[in-house]
């Protein structure tokens, strides 16, 4: 395994559920709706995580297409996750935190068969880190301070 490339970010939790984020020269915020106990200022983490994948999609599409000289017009994807709430609120233990499932509406616009635009999304999915990374299980390490 070969890595040439390393991603960082940086969470700090504010007052009540408000978190800011740092990545590069970009500042953004996780909170939580106000019916959770949040002010509502910004998306929550799990939003943030089917912002990611949909976003990828959007990327590696627009890149497989140039190098492939497929005249993409739009692509516009739709990202949704079931998952059970119990776990993360402490109500229940019998079942996995995260998503168990997830589905994706990607919407190819340009001068393709539905046959072309299967596989060309076939292609974008195999190269995206984020959907990579859904699918397969990456170690996380914790370090605590």
């Amino acid at each position: 395994m070969a890595i040439n490339k390393t991603i960082k970010v940086e969470a700090s939790l504010q007052e009540g559920f408000q978190i800011e984020l740092k990545a590069r020269n970009f500042t953004m915020y996780i909170d939580q709706p106000e019916s959770m106990g949040g002010k509502n200022i910004g998306p929550n983490p799990l939003e943030y995580q089917l912002f990611s994948l949909a976003g990828c999609i959007c990327t590696i599409g627009k890149i497989v297409a140039k190098q492939q000289k497929i005249i993409l017009r739009g692509l516009t994807c739709s990202v949704e996750g079931g998952l059970n709430s119990e776990v993360f609120m402490g109500k229940s233990n019998g079942d996995r935190a995260g998503f168990q499932d997830m589905s994706l509406v990607v919407n190819v616009d340009a001068d393709m068969t539905q046959e072309q635009k299967e596989a060309f999304i076939h292609e974008v999915d195999k190269r995206c880190p984020v959907s990579d990374t859904f699918a397969n299980v990456s170690p996380l390490k914790f370090v605590v301070k």
